[in-house]
């Protein structure tokens, strides 16, 4: 009998080479799984790989060529087996307002967070379909509640998080589960640089207690592998998130209150630009485009 549900399974993870990926791949590694680690940067998907205490396999990838996922995929599968879980964890965001934001550049952050997911999981569900396995779909707090200055990261998350119901139901009669991750703020390159930018380290802020508090790659990926152990429907990380899905219907008019006083007062202060993408992961997605 396998002593983890994980061990000896071949778990794939996108956006891996930093962050929430790099977390979460050590985090199942240590499960005793063996981990194909997908996403652009191969010498840092390279370095994770080598620093895993089990097998892995690095394969450098755009999430939004579904051509080239398609290869990866077979890569995996000839070298590692056939996928038993996926967690479509690849993201980028941008940040500012909406009206100034580049029209390529807005759609490129929905294109990656939402149809990036959609195309992994399209990628992989002949295997998931051949294992019994699991897709796990990494959302976010802004897929409950969305804020200003984030307007493409948001809609993709929501995007991400009703493709992945949808995704569910159409499959669970075919034994594959999905599942829903949220996180809450985490401490990554992204959400560092955001904090640089004063509007959005000030609506982060702004926000109640728990809500604005980061967390730590580690603490995050160590709650949603559970997750990932159990196949649950949804998980959350903190745990306290849960308490958001009740009430998310009324998330919007408060969300409208605090930001009509924040914008207002931060606007009057200094103007409030576009950010750019937010990030190295941000940077080098844009890298690994301008380089074909």
């Amino acid at each position: 009998m396998r002593s983890n549900p994980l061990d000896g399974r071949t778990v794939a993870v996108t956006g891996a080479a930093r962050g929430v990926g790099a977390a979460l791949a050590r985090e199942i590694s240590r499960r005793g799984a063996r981990l194909a680690l997908l996403g652009h940067e191969k010498p840092l998907l390279d370095a994770v790989a080598a620093s895993l205490p089990g097998p892995a396999l690095a394969v450098e990838v755009d999430v939004t060529d579904p051509e080239a996922l398609a290869v990866a995929v077979r890569d995996v599968r000839a070298r590692l087996g056939p996928a038993s879980a996926v967690v479509a964890n690849a993201g980028i965001a941008e940040g500012g307002p909406f009206q100034d934001s580049p029209p390529a550049a807005w759609s490129r952050v929905v294109d990656v967070n939402l149809t990036g997911s959609a195309n992994t999981a399209r990628a992989f569900l002949p295997d998931l379909l051949d294992t019994g396995g699991y897709f796990l779909q990494i959302a976010s707090l802004a897929s409950l509640g969305a804020a200003p200055m984030m307007s493409a990261y948001c809609a993709s998350k929501a995007g991400a998080e009703a493709f992945a119901h949808s995704l569910r139901a159409e499959v669970a009669h075919r034994g594959v589960g999905v599942g829903i991750a949220y996180l809450n703020w985490t401490d990554t390159d992204m959400i560092r640089e955001a904090d640089l930018h004063a509007v959005l380290r000030e609506l982060r802020v702004r926000m109640p207690g728990p809500a604005r508090r980061v967390h730590t790659a580690e603490t995050v990926a160590a709650q949603v592998v559970r997750g990932l152990e159990q196949r649950r429907t949804a998980v959350y990380a903190p745990a306290w998130l849960r308490l958001v899905q009740p009430v998310r219907a009324a998330l919007p008019p408060v969300v409208l209150r605090v930001s009509r006083r924040a914008l207002s007062r931060l606007e009057a202060e200094q103007p409030v630009e576009y950010t750019g993408p937010l990030g190295a992961g941000g940077l080098a997605d844009r890298g690994a485009r301008s380089e074909r």
